[in-house]
């Protein structure tokens, strides 16, 4: 029903109507784990089970099951990374593709020196993407 639904909001070409003043279009999986994405240029096209989002910033896939909501948002939601993160400990950043970006003291400022645009951010075994405006 989830896939119906999306699909027809997709063909209906409604997503990026509903967009407005929002800045970032926030999906959230089955195990709580939350991905913003910026809206700007923003794309969504169901293959198979597999929805896959493209914006400014690149194209991330979600598999369409482990997917429990997705909704439009004025501001970024750090908060998911304060929850599996610790802010004093080194990160490794990793671009959305995969390519390692090198390792950060802290999380503070792996964010203060990256440029716009979505990462994966790694601590401790943890992951969590970031997007940065």
């Amino acid at each position: 029903m989830r896939k119906i639904l999306l699909i027809a909001l997709l063909a209906a070409g409604l997503l990026p109507a509903m967009a407005g003043e929002y800045g970032y279009l926030v999906f959230t999986n089955t195990s709580g784990t939350t991905t913003a994405l910026t809206v700007s240029n923003l794309s969504a096209t169901v293959s198979g089970s597999t929805l896959v989002v493209t914006n400014d910033d690149g194209t991330v896939n979600f598999t369409l099951t482990e997917l429990a909501s997705m909704q439009f948002s004025a501001t970024t939601p750090v908060t998911a990374l304060e929850n599996i993160l610790n802010g004093d400990q080194p990160v490794l950043v990793y671009s959305i593709g995969g390519t390692s970006l090198g390792t950060f003291d802290n999380l503070v400022q792996a964010t203060q020196q990256l440029d716009r645009g979505t990462y994966v951010i790694v601590q401790t075994g943890k992951s969590q993407k970031l997007v940065v405006k």
